[in-house]
Parts: C-alpha cells; sequence; structure tokens
C-alpha cells in the first residue's frame, strides 16, 4: 500500500513537472469553475463566479466571468487564451460587457505568471496592465490586476481577486 501511495505523489508531482515544463499547460491550473471574492471600493467583500473550459479540442482556453454581489454586480467578461506553438507564445483577448477589449501577451517566471498588455496611453501617460497568477494552488490562487507608468519597474495593485474551487 505504501508503494501504491508513494507512487500516486510521484505521478502527481511528474504531472505538475510537465505542465511547467509544457508551455502549452502553462494555464491548466486555471481550468475550472472558481467562486471569486474581493474587497471592493467601499470596503465591503464582493462576489463572483468565473468557469475556465477548455474548448476548441483541448486547444484554447475560455474564460466566463461574472460579478454577483457587490458594486461590480453584473459585470461580465469572457477572454480566450491560445498558445501560438510558432511564436512560443501565449495570446489572450478579453471582452466585456461594457464594450472593453484588451490584448495581453502570457509571461512566466518562477513565482508568477500572467498576462501582459503593450504599452497604451492613458490619461496623457504611457501605461502597461497586466494580470498576474499567484500563491497557486490545486483549489486555489490570487489574481492580481495591476499597471505601470514606468515601463515595469514598478506596478500598482488596482484589483486583487481571490480564487477558491468550486465544489
Amino acid at each position: 500500500m505504501k508503494k501504491l501511495i508513494v507512487f500516486c505523489i510521484f505521478l502527481f508531482s511528474l504531472n505538475g513537472m510537465y505542465a511547467q515544463n509544457n508551455p502549452e499547460k502553462q494555464f491548466d491550473f486555471w481550468i475550472g469553475k472558481w467562486n471569486l471574492t474581493w474587497l471592493g471600493a467601499n470596503g465591503k467583500i464582493e462576489r463572483g463566479q468565473n468557469t475556465i473550459s477548455e474548448i476548441l479540442d483541448g486547444k484554447v482556453i475560455q474564460e466566463n466571468f461574472e460579478a454577483t454581489e457587490g458594486a461590480q454586480k453584473g459585470y461580465k467578461g469572457i477572454s480566450i487564451s491560445v498558445y501560438n506553438a510558432n511564436s512560443k507564445t501565449w495570446h489572450q483577448t478579453w471582452m466585456d460587457n461594457q464594450r472593453g477589449n484588451i490584448n495581453f501577451t502570457g509571461f512566466f517566471d518562477e513565482n508568477i505568471k500572467g498576462f501582459i498588455t503593450r504599452p497604451q496611453e492613458v490619461n496623457g501617460k504611457q501605461q502597461v496592465s497586466r494580470m498576474v497568477f499567484k500563491d497557486i494552488t490545486k483549489d486555489s490562487f490570487v489574481w492580481d490586476w495591476e499597471s505601470s507608468e514606468d515601463g515595469g519597474k514598478t506596478w500598482k495593485l488596482n484589483w486583487q481577486i481571490n480564487y477558491k474551487r468550486a465544489q
């Protein structure tokens, strides 16, 4: 029995290593149904749901986000994320019910992974925005929406969402 348990742990760790070494699997941790919480501007906890699915023969990740409680209730959005094997780069396009549309490129380092925009002018200043997935476990992670006006040297946290896997 102990050998079986050790073997199962070994297989699970190989799967995690496979995702780290296989860029096409870098965002598989995100797939699933999630309950979301964040601190609203009024200091109260707000809630939402996010369902992340593989589509198109498992080659594309589709996100369906909805804020369900709080000041942002009714805010909805979808994203499509895909790994381009030719450029060896992840790409994401976000669209929402406020006519928002943002294009991102994926990035990775040892501690975080996410998507970043190209520089764009916002209120007369060049700004870069990014979403960061961090503190990733099987059943939870933290998602940060950040912006930078100094080319990415420093980042301002604009929105932080806590993800918990729905049961």
